[in-house]
Order: structure tokens, then C-alpha cells, then sequence
């Protein structure tokens, strides 16, 4: 007895099971044109689009805008299968399904790509296919390189542009009682825990010089202002701006060292 289980309005345990024979009579009935034989070999392998829908529920569409997508990949898997290679449908079928909705995804993406890019991209998603179905195993970037004739590089950027972005506070691993999110597992070099002791001791240092030192150094090395300028400015000689520059600087290094 199956276990009932409901997706996209569809009761999974009414979905017909077919023998792998059985499968192979009608597939290739279908392919031959029989409209009967390809709804009831769609309607038996809906279950493969269902479980691949599973994976991007709440991404950027609704479960049904993605069945509709995931079933024009069975389709197209059922038109293209050869049953004489001794492989399972649902083994060639799943990357078929998964890639037609990566290709909805990407392709109503805010973020674009170029048009370029996008037919690089295209070629490389077909020459994985063809490589693992082969193979039996998954293609490495350098293989479809090879295979294509282009440049490492470029199957990267094309890999790179056709993957879903992901938020930085999307979960990794959960133990239970802590959740790690990707922005934990990314080094940040500019805001470290030396340049964060760094800026607060600059503060710190900031606030021993005169108040007349303070401005000084903020419009010369915040403003770009010149010593000539600062002077007409505040209503001093530039000999005495200078000198109150060199004192504030020395008092700076003296408290960060």
C-alpha cells in the first residue's frame, strides 16, 4: 500500500506503478506516437517531477509554476531517452527536470546574464548531460572544457552564472541547540578583530587631542584640505597648523603603539 502523501493538488498514492517492463513497452509506445501510451507513462513517472519540486519550495516560485516547469522536463526526457543505452528512466530523467527548473529559476532572476554567457552556459549544462550519461558519473569542469574547447575559466564563469545566489544567513547545519549560517563560514579581511581594536583605539586616542588638533587632522586627512587652507579657515599661521599636525600625529602613535 503506498503512503498517501498530497503535492501540487496531486494524491501521489493514485499515481500508477509500472514494472520496469511494462515502463519500457509503453515508452516506446509513446515515442512511436501513441497519445494514450505518453499521457499514462507521464502520468506513472510524475512522481520523479514531484520529488525534484520538493528540493526549491520556496525559492522564487510557487510549487505548481514549478511542477509545469519540472513536467516540460519529463517530457522532454521521455522524447530523448534511448532505451538500448541499459539505463534507468529515472536516472536520466532527474537531471533533465532538475536542469529545466534551474533554467526557470536563472531565467527569472533579478540578477541577469548576459546573453552570452547564458548560450555558454546552455552548452555546457549539455555537454555534462552527455558526458554523464556515458559515463555514469559526474562530470568534472576540465572534462566539458575538453569537450567543448573552451577555456577552464570560462565553463566556471558559466557554471557560476547559472547558480542560485544564497542568502548569507541560510542555514548549513543545525546540531539542535545552534544553527551555522553560510556568513559564519565566510573570513572577513577587512573587518577583523585586529582592525576592529585598531579603530576603537584610534577613538580612543582621538579623544586625548585638543579639540583644535582634532579638527586639524579631521580636514587634512578627512577633507584633503591643505595646511594653507586650514589656516585661513580656523585663524592661524600654517607654521602653526603644521605644528599642531605633527603634535596630534605624535600623541596618536605614542597612544596606538
Amino acid at each position: 500500500m503506498s503512503t498517501r502523501v498530497k503535492i501540487c493538488g496531486i494524491d501521489t498514492s493514485s499515481l500508477p506503478q509500472l514494472s520496469q517492463n511494462d515502463s519500457n513497452v509503453l515508452l516506446k509506445k509513446a515515442q512511436n506516437g501513441d497519445k494514450d501510451a505518453r499521457d499514462e507513462f507521464l502520468l506513472a513517472n510524475t512522481r520523479l517531477v514531484l520529488s525534484v519540486i520538493q528540493k526549491y519550495y520556496g525559492k522564487k516560485d510557487c510549487a505548481e509554476d514549478l511542477f509545469q516547469v519540472g513536467f516540460v522536463g519529463l517530457i522532454k526526457s521521455m522524447d530523448n531517452f534511448d532505451p538500448s543505452l541499459n539505463l534507468k528512466f529515472s536516472t536520466y530523467a532527474v537531471p533533465m527536470i532538475i536542469g529545466e527548473i534551474r533554467r526557470h529559476l536563472r531565467d527569472s532572476s533579478a540578477v541577469r546574464v548576459s546573453r552570452s554567457l547564458r548560450d555558454v552556459a546552455y552548452s555546457v549544462i549539455q555537454a555534462k548531460q552527455s558526458i554523464e550519461k556515458t559515463e555514469h558519473r559526474e562530470a568534472s569542469n576540465e572534462e566539458i572544457a575538453c569537450t567543448l574547447n573552451i577555456p577552464l575559466k570560462k565553463v566556471n564563469d558559466a557554471m557560476d552564472a547559472i547558480s542560485d545566489p544564497i542568502s548569507l544567513f541560510e542555514p548549513i547545519y543545525h546540531d539542535g541547540n545552534e544553527t551555522t549560517l553560510v556568513m559564519d563560514q565566510i573570513s572577513d579581511v577587512k573587518n577583523t578583530d585586529e582592525k576592529w581594536i585598531e579603530n576603537i583605539s584610534m577613538q580612543q586616542a582621538m579623544q586625548e587631542l585638543s579639540e583644535k588638533e582634532r579638527n586639524i587632522l579631521l580636514m587634512r586627512y578627512y577633507q584633503g584640505k591643505t595646511q594653507t587652507e586650514i589656516s585661513e579657515e580656523i585663524g592661524i599661521s600654517q607654521a602653526q597648523v603644521s605644528r599642531l599636525e605633527k603634535n596630534a600625529k605624535s600623541s596618536l602613535l605614542k597612544a596606538m603603539s
